[in-house]
């Protein structure tokens, strides 16, 4: 097994090559205000008021997140991960909190359509009830609410957002991304490609914001000195956009071997796929993780037509036939069904992150001492080295490092026709 190290983000990337209205899914009065006393207490024994959303049997936990529209499956994907995970925790008698109570836990899903104007209005009707927000998917939509997180200390946690800004202790005190940084999985890539010892030219076409940016920026720190990678051409392209088709066809008369598509819109990558097969362009591809699923991008968009896509992980992929006879996947797969009313395999990775969000957030509960969200954000601080369910071997949960999500570690995977192995080298 061979291993590269990236310098950059203030931690040492280890990359082992080895819903349409849905509305409120789970509504549970929490019957706790703010002020209320549930029987905490500080280290003189007085108690301590609580905060909204928890009680001494219970916390409720708010999601807002794409439940219709076209980023409905992976947020529906989202929301299904963790009713799964605590389904099954509540069905098992509940989770053991730091202050020595037991407590069930419940979830309140809004559906916001990857609108940011929506995303905030669901905050606003969440905040009072729950006692964090989690997991929601997209960046500008958690970007819309940050700062009414702040002003109103509600803890937004473990989203899945690789914006580094959610990260920033300092500027977002009461905030902490789940997903690897953008500059993470592109730094991943440029490292694999700088490694392989052959002369390569790449092309990239990148969304014209803070995302494609970000992948774009740590791929070229990754590859900086070395001499045997070219960047040939670089185009953008608007989120809002429907067609791509002009950038594909001038990125294919660049003549590189090798297209790095820092693209977050799913028909988009579907599109590209074909038309650059249209073209007579068949690359090596290089796929940001959250747009790279088997079934419901690269199946359609006809990927084995190129000599490679690769992409990278930190999660088992449970379509995958090496993990056909895990058992931390089947457990998996039996709590999907059980308890989120989600029998089909996962198309999106997004249900096997909000899986592994609520094993971390397990962590986080067993370090509380009070039933305050001030308690609750310094024991999110405290995991480190925590090897969540699904967790692929070579990546952990660590919180402890500001200006780090709660995962930054991944492993660079290529597609085999119907899920991904773990590579070593670029092939």
């Amino acid at each position: 097994m061979s291993e590269f190290h990236t310098k950059t983000w203030g931690r040492r990337t280890r990359v082992t090559t080895v819903v349409a209205g849905i509305g409120i899914l789970a509504l549970v009065a929490t019957g706790c205000a703010r002020g209320a006393n549930t029987g905490g207490g500080d280290e003189s024994g007085d108690a301590v008021a609580s905060s909204p959303g928890i009680t001494d049997d219970s916390i409720t936990l708010g999601i807002t997140t794409p439940l219709s529209g076209p980023t409905a499956g992976p947020g529906t994907c989202t929301v299904a991960g963790l009713e799964a995970y605590f389904g099954a925790a509540n069905a098992a008698g509940g989770i053991e909190f730091g202050d020595g109570n037991t407590r069930t836990v419940e979830i309140q899903a809004l559906d916001d359509a990857y609108d940011p104007q929506q995303a905030a209005a669901n905050f606003e009707q969440l905040k009072d009830s729950v006692f964090a927000m989690t997991s929601g998917l997209g960046t500008p939509t958690n970007r819309a609410w940050r700062e009414a997180a702040i002003d109103d200390e509600v803890p937004q946690v473990l989203i899945m957002t690789g914006d580094p800004l959610f990260s920033n202790t300092e500027e977002s005190p009461w905030q902490l991304g789940f997903v690897p940084i953008y500059q993470n999985e592109g730094a991943a890539f440029g490292e694999l490609l700088a490694a392989s010892g052959e002369d390569h030219k790449v092309a990239i076409l990148a969304q014209n914001d803070d995302y494609g940016e970000g992948y774009v920026e740590g791929f070229k720190e990754a590859i900086e000195g070395a001499d045997n990678v070219e960047i040939v051409e670089e185009l953008t392209y608007e989120a809002t956009d429907t067609s791509v088709d002009a950038q594909l066809t001038e990125l294919a008369a660049s003549g590189a071997d090798v297209f790095f598509n820092a693209m977050s819109i799913t028909p988009l990558v579907i599109s590209s796929l074909q038309k650059a097969q249209e073209l007579g362009w068949l690359p090596s591809w290089f796929l940001p993780s959250n747009t790279s699923s088997p079934t419901a991008i690269l199946e359609p968009g006809g990927a084995t037509a190129f000599p490679g896509v690769y992409s990278v992980s930190f999660a088992k992929a449970p379509a995958s036939p090496a993990f056909a006879e895990d058992e931390d996947v089947q457990n998996f797969l039996t709590n999907l069904a059980e308890y989120a009313d989600y029998p089909d395999m996962p198309a999106f990775p997004h249900c096997m992150w909000s899986y592994m969000i609520g094993g971390t957030l397990e962590q986080v509960f067993a370090e509380m001492t009070e039933p305050t969200r001030e308690n609750f954000m310094e024991a999110l601080r405290t995991v480190s080295d925590y090897q969540a369910p699904l967790m692929l071997e070579g990546t952990a949960v660590d919180t402890t490092e500001d200006g780090q999500p709660a995962v930054s570690s991944v492993v660079v995977q290529k597609y085999n026709g119907r899920g991904y192995d773990t590579v070593e080298a670029f092939e």
